[in-house]
């Protein structure tokens, strides 16, 4: 089992002096981004949700069934990608058309994995996530982060 505690601090110490010496001033606001009018807040790329036709999101939905222990690992692991984009290995790995995946070790040696891709906006759009049971990513997992892809970037045209 990795030992995230020694990175969360290393990771605690880069933001505390990368992110922490850029706060505003009191009753200054900082500038609005994005279509969604939401701030980056230092990060260089903001995840968000693919979202179905219907209104689902299916890596919210499968975080919610997670334990709170496994999404607090995973969600440290979204997290530095987001302030530290762009990261390698072991946290990230590209699988090939501009999909890439987020790898966390869970209790019990357990493996999860978060596909995404970065859209034309330069936010992280997080297509699919499961519990890896195999060394190589199960070709219909990706397949299904590459089909939800086309989905989202036709919706942003």
């Amino acid at each position: 089992m990795a030992d995230h505690g020694g990175l969360f601090f290393v990771y605690l110490m880069w933001y505390t002096y990368a992110v922490g010496n850029q706060r505003e001033s009191p009753g200054k606001q900082a500038p609005v981004e994005g279509p969604e009018g939401q701030g980056r807040q230092g990060k260089r790329v903001p995840a968000i949700f693919y979202r179905t036709e219907a209104g689902g999101e299916p890596v919210r939905e499968w975080l919610k069934a997670l334990s709170p222990a496994d999404r607090k690992l995973i969600g440290e692991d979204i997290k530095t990608v987001e302030f530290g984009w762009p990261i390698g290995m072991p946290v990230c790995k590209p699988l090939g058309d501009s999909i890439y995946e987020v790898r966390t070790s869970l209790t019990q040696n357990r493996t999860a994995r978060v596909l995404f891709y970065i859209d034309k906006l330069g936010r992280m759009v997080l297509l699919h996530g499961f519990i890896k049971k195999t060394q190589k990513t199960p070709n219909e997992d990706l397949e299904l982060a590459r089909r939800n892809k086309r989905k989202h970037q036709l919706g942003l045209k």
